[in-house]
C-alpha cells in the first residue's frame, strides 16, 4: 500500500555511501546502548544490519557493549552511568529521561539520541547545527498526537469524549492543552489520564472507561511503549477503541497505529551513527526528522472489541491487518 512522504526538515536523511571510506584500518570501533528495547529485538538487528552495510560489522571492526537494553526507569541512572564510564565511540539513548541523563554525565561522548524533541528538551541548539555531544532524531510527537487524535475521532464517530492516556515523567501541560482545545474546537471533550510508572496503566485506563472514554488516544512515551502489551490487552478487555505511536503496534494486537516506522526509525538513525563513527562531530551533524509515516488499521482486533472502522479510514491505510 502507499505510504506518506514528507520532505526532512533542516539537514534530513542525505545520502549516504553504502561503503563508508573513512574508516581507520584496523581499529575497531564501539558503542554502547541504554534503550527500552531488547538486545534481539527487530530495531536493533535493524541498526547494526544498516551499520554493517556501511562496512561497521559487530565481531569483526565493531563491538556493541553488554548491557543497556530493555532499560526500565529505575536502572537508567547506573545503566547511563555504566556506559559512560566505558567511553565508547559512540552512545544510543532513548527518550528524554534517559538523554537528560547522558546530558548530566558526559559532553564529550557522541550521544545519537531519539526523542520527542530535541530542541524543546534542550539537547540541542538547533536543529541545523546541534552545538554539543548530542544530536540525532526528533519524532515530532506533539504533531503525531494531534494527527493521531484526529485519526481516532474519525474512526470513532460517535464519540463524545476521548482519553489520552499520558506519560506524567514526560508529557507537558501545554501539549495536553492544545490536544483538549482541538477536540473542544469540535464539539468534544478531551479526558487526560496519567501514568507515572508501569503498575499506573491499568488502574488509570480503568478510570478513563469509568468516566465515560470512547476511545484513547496512547500518547508518545517510552514507557508506554515498553508496556505496549498491557495497555492492548487492557483497552481489548475494556473494548476501547485505541490508537499508538508507531504502525508496528497495530501489527501486535492494537487497534490503530500512525506515525514512522519503528524499525525504520533505528534504520535512520545508524546512518547517522555511521557518520559520527567515521569522524562526524556531532555538534555539527543536523538533528533529523522521520520522513515516511504509516497508517496501520488491524481489522481483526476491530472485530474483537465489536467496533466497525469507517470504510473510508479503512482505504486511507498503508497497511490493513485482517
Amino acid at each position: 500500500m502507499r505510504r506518506r512522504t514528507f520532505l526532512t526538515i533542516a539537514g534530513g536523511a542525505a545520502a549516504w555511501p553504502l561503503v563508508v571510506r573513512a574508516q581507520q584500518p584496523g581499529r575497531t570501533y564501539r558503542i554502547g546502548f541504554v534503550v527500552p528495547v531488547a538486545r534481539d529485538a527487530p530495531a536493533i538487528v535493524a541498526f547494526l544490519d544498516e551499520l554493517r552495510l556501511r562496512g561497521f560489522i559487530e565481531g569483526q571492526n565493531l563491538v556493541v557493549l553488554p548491557g543497556g537494553f530493555e532499560v526500565r526507569s529505575e536502572q537508567i541512572a547506573e545503566a547511563v552511568s555504566s556506559v559512560v564510564r566505558a567511553a565508547p565511540d559512540a552512545i544510543l539513548s532513548g527518550g528524554d529521561v534517559i538523554t537528560a541523563a547522558f546530558q548530566n554525565l558526559t559532553h564529550s561522548v557522541p550521544v545519537m539520541v531519539m526523542t520527542e524533541d530535541l530542541i524543546a528538551a534542550g539537547f540541542a541548539a538547533s536543529m541545523a547545527r546541534p552545538g554539543g555531544n548530542m544530536t540525532g532524531i526528533s519524532l515530532m510527537s506533539t504533531d503525531l498526537d494531534g494527527k493521531r487524535q484526529e485519526i481516532l475521532t474519525e474512526a470513532v464517530p460517535g464519540a463524545r469524549r476521548i482519553a489520552a492516556l499520558a506519560d506524567s515523567n514526560v508529557a507537558s501541560l501545554k501539549h495536553l492543552q492544545i490536544l483538549a482545545d482541538t477536540l473542544r474546537a469540535r464539539g468534544l471533550e478531551l479526558l487526560v489520564v496519567r501514568a507515572a510508572k508501569p503498575e499506573d496503566i491499568v488502574p488509570v485506563l480503568d478510570d478513563a472507561k469509568a468516566h465515560g472514554a470512547a476511545a484513547i488516544n496512547v500518547l508518545s512515551s517510552p514507557m508506554l511503549f515498553q508496556n505496549r502489551r498491557t495497555i492492548i490487552d487492557r483497552v481489548a478487555a475494556l473494548r476501547l477503541p485505541a490508537i499508538y505511536q508507531w504502525p508496528e503496534t497495530a501489527e501486535e494486537g492494537g487497534l490503530l497505529g500512525y506515525g514512522p516506522r519503528f524499525v525504520q526509525i533505528f534504520r535512520q538513525r545508524a546512518r547517522m551513527t555511521a557518520k559520527v563513527l567515521s569522524g562526524a562531530n556531532p555538534a555539527d551533524l543536523p538533528v533529523e526528522q522521520p520522513t515516511t509515516f504509516e497508517l496501520a488499521v488491524n481489522l481483526k482486533t476491530a472485530k474483537a472489541i465489536g467496533h466497525e472502522i469507517p470504510a473510508r479510514l479503512v482505504l486511507r491505510a498503508d497497511k490493513v491487518i485482517e
